[in-house]
């Protein structure tokens, strides 16, 4: 950047301050002494339902929705939707990956396509921090598996025998003449390359199992190293001293009333303050999804209790099968300040004041009547590439933010470089054709603002009454 430009952006940024103070706010604290947890999960049917949404708990058993209750990342290959997300850290805690189900029912796609000609991939992402994620990104993982027709509900877990992960999941396949879901398995270092996936869980004649979690369990509670909970008709629980060794049967939930005709997706939590699990269970056939069972001991069934009336809370949206992390203090500052609650707005155009900005087919421009509407709604949030300026990331494309690039505007995913970061970001002051409207100044090129001309949206310097007009816009709801 010219010497004068850095000056000026100096300026701006400091000048930006008292301004956008009052538009952006800071994300609270969790108010718990000790780092919380964090639930990654879909929500529902439909191209909306069927992303990547997460949930943050101090206690384990009371969820609060981040970033409003909306998506957090969204699918756009495959099939564009997800479901039954796996929250993967990397012992070393320098990586983590989310992997997903490529489904999405209602979007095109019915239950029997699903289920025998579904993809035969997940979806991926991945983050060194767990706040800027890569583009999401397919891993083949049923193709090679005969007649092998889907591909549902992975789950990841370090394998430290052979210091890879075991990534298994289950396929709908023909095996032996019969057909039915089997979970299976492959190893892998990266979730870019796999072994041969191998069955792993195959239950006798034609029972079938698509929903199981595996939890390691510390010496000295219970016989074995590692718990399983599936849905195979029950909630079968299962134990072994290796993941890739031998399983014994420890019976089921039956006992306190659950069974697989009631709840699937098990997902397992270890409360971070005492030696107690939550099994956190799908209650889809009553539509009302998570609750918590809780034990002081995983692979002893007759521990297992339900929870008392009133003693957990999911939020405001329905959480629907994904996973857990335990959060380190430093993981939850970010995770908390990247998706706080921040108000959903559009920009209004000053001089044209039915039109408000939108994206469309990732270009930017203003419109009137916009459909769908989330396509003119956008977050307000904290400035990527500096403190006292903004940034607008979609509502519908989390993760996607209004981005110049050779002056023009785009909507662009997040690469997390610092030009990126520059190069959507701004300083919002008072509006340069009336003060009681906005004005947004380019981070990078101070002495240029966001304006409209010819309805698209550019970046330019501004030197007519014509310009201040289509350089002005209101924030609004």
């Amino acid at each position: 950047m010219p010497t004068v430009l850095s000056r000026l952006a100096t300026i701006l940024v400091s000048a930006c301050l008292l301004f956008t103070s009052q538009v952006v706010t800071a994300p609270q604290r969790a108010a718990a002494a000790d780092p919380g947890y964090l639930m990654t999960h879909f929500i529902g049917e439909g191209a909306t339902g069927q992303q990547i949404y997460f949930s943050h708990s101090t206690d384990g058993l009371n969820w609060t929705d981040l970033n409003g209750g909306g998506m957090t990342l969204r699918s756009t290959v495959g099939t564009k939707g997800v479901r039954d997300p796996a929250l993967v850290r990397a012992p070393g805690g320098d990586k983590y990956w989310i992997i997903a189900t490529d489904l999405c029912i209602g979007c095109g796609q019915s239950w029997d396509d699903a289920v025998n000609n579904g993809s035969r991939n997940l979806v991926v992402w991945e983050s060194t921090d767990l706040v800027t994620w890569s583009a999401p990104r397919l891993l083949n993982v049923a193709g090679a598996i005969p007649d092998g027709r889907n591909a549902w509900a992975p789950e990841a877990i370090w394998n430290p025998e052979t210091n890879d992960y075991v990534l298994y999941w289950a396929t709908n396949a023909t095996r032996n003449g019969v057909l039915k879901h089997r979970i299976y398995y492959a190893r892998t270092t990266d979730f870019r390359t796999i072994t041969t996936p191998q069955v792993y869980i195959d239950r006798a004649g034609t029972q079938g199992i698509i929903d199981t979690q595996i939890v390691p369990v510390p010496s000295g509670v219970g016989d074995y190293r590692y718990v399983r909970a599936s849905g195979d008709g029950q909630i079968t629980l299962e134990g072994s001293n290796s993941i890739l060794g031998t399983w014994t049967d420890l019976g089921n939930l039956s006992g306190i009333g659950l069974t697989g005709s009631q709840v699937e997706g098990p997902m397992w939590m270890k409360f971070r303050d005492r030696n107690e699990w939550a099994l956190y269970l799908d209650q889809y056939a009553s539509g009302r999804g998570y609750m918590p069972v809780l034990t002081t001991n995983p692979s002893t069934s007759g521990t297992y209790r339900l929870p008392a009336s009133g003693s957990y809370n999911m939020g405001g949206t329905k959480k629907r099968h994904g996973s857990i992390l335990n959060l380190t203090a430093a993981e939850e500052s970010r995770v908390l300040a990247r998706w706080p609650n921040t108000a959903i707005n559009r920009l209004q155009s000053f001089n044209y004041q039915d039109r408000y900005v939108r994206h469309a087919n990732l270009d930017v421009r203003i419109d009137p009547n916009v459909s769908p509407a989330a396509d003119a709604q956008f977050r307000l949030r904290p400035g990527l590439a500096g403190s006292g300026t903004v940034s607008f990331e979609s509502v519908n494309f989390p993760g996607y933010f209004l981005r110049h690039s050779n002056f023009d505007f785009q909507l662009a995913y997040n690469d997390g470089t610092t030009q990126f970061a520059q190069d959507a970001t701004f300083c919002q002051v008072a509006g340069l054709a009336d003060s009681a409207w906005s004005s947004f100044q380019s981070y990078n090129h101070p002495d240029r603002y966001i304006r409209h001309y010819a309805f698209q949206l550019r970046l330019d310097p501004i030197t007519t009454a014509t310009g201040r007009s289509d350089a002005t816009f209101r924030v609004t709801s």
